[in-house]
């Protein structure tokens, strides 16, 4: 059987009422829902199950609901005896993945991602930056013609490599706006702004990253028990100080998850769990590469299919 891979969610797959079926079934999903809430001073919990969908939204809630919702889910797997041997997660999914890997305490994971959240914030004021999907181009292409929009007019920098044909590009408004304009003419066959309130992955975000720096300081890292893929460099990585680094970077660099993607086949693992809210990884994966077999975890129907999957296989 091939080697499984837990990859985890980021900013985006949220949903009002995620984690809602899991907290009525499981005393684990209680457990971590009241850490998280005591960790936070407020009720992730009610913001997850009922919203309003405007405050979940909002990056600094946004980031400790999913990554909650998300270790939740990898707990319950583990208590039916499914554990990964590799893991990844895109953007603020990666610290979902160290805490499955051990490198983070989950108490430590959500008050860094709160942190995280508003750091990105107050990097760039709202109405100043943003981002927007490019579709139906060559990566190189769009790396180009930001290039020349950065050096000729504002920064805009192509910060998601999703996979084939979809890569997210992020800087100031007008920056976003005018690499649009000359992306349609290079040949880009849509161009989408996406609804963010802020630029994340781009060198805008250095302030931010700068804070996570010391906010880091403050916690103790372990090296990871199985290989976490980092986004930054789509290489694996063990060692906490290593990790530690690779983090505080991450929040200004790009997300290259078509590279995490490859580096963990190239571990030989072919069967992906995207633990955690939505199909968003899912569908990169079926772009990426059609041999890889998807399953998702986020509520109990998901949960069960999964679960049967593994049943049938061992």
């Amino acid at each position: 059987m091939s080697k499984i891979a837990f990859v985890f969610p980021g900013q985006g797959s949220q949903t009002i009422g995620m984690g809602q079926e899991l907290f009525e079934k499981y005393d684990i999903a209680k457990e971590l829902f009241k850490k998280a809430d005591d960790v936070l001073g407020f009720s992730i919990k009610d913001m997850c199950f009922n919203g309003p969908e405007e405050d979940l939204r909002k990056t600094f809630n946004t980031q400790p609901a999913i990554l909650t919702v998300s270790v939740i889910c990898y707990e319950i797997l583990k208590q039916h005896g499914v554990l990964p041997e590799i893991v990844a997660g895109h953007s603020l999914g990666e610290y979902s993945a160290l805490v499955a890997a051990g490198t983070l305490k989950f108490e430590d994971a959500v008050h860094l991602v709160r942190q995280r959240g508003a750091f990105m914030q107050e990097a760039v004021p709202i109405g100043q930056g943003g981002m927007a999907a490019i579709l139906g181009l060559e990566r190189n292409i769009i790396i180009d013609v930001c290039n020349k929009v950065s050096a000729e007019f504002e920064l805009v920098q192509a910060v998601n490599f999703n996979c084939p044909g979809q890569v997210v590009i992020a800087g100031t408004s007008r920056g976003v706006e005018r690499a649009c304009e000359l992306l349609k003419e290079a040949g880009a066959r849509k161009t989408v702004v996406l609804p963010v309130s802020a630029p994340f992955h781009s060198a805008l975000m250095k302030p931010a990253s700068e804070k996570l720096a010391l906010a880091l300081d403050k916690i103790t890292l372990n090296n990871a028990s199985i290989p976490v893929v980092v986004n930054v460099s789509g290489k694996i990585l063990v060692e906490a100080n290593a990790i530690k680094t690779s983090l505080i970077e991450q929040a200004a660099s790009p997300v290259k998850w078509e590279d995490c993607v490859a580096e963990i086949q190239k571990f030989g693992a072919d069967l992906f769990v995207e633990v955690g809210p939505g199909k968003v990884l899912n569908g990169f994966n079926k772009k990426i590469n059609k041999e890889i077999t998807n399953f998702n975890v986020e509520n109990i129907e998901s949960l069960e299919k999964t679960l049967d999957y593994f049943k049938e296989v061992r």
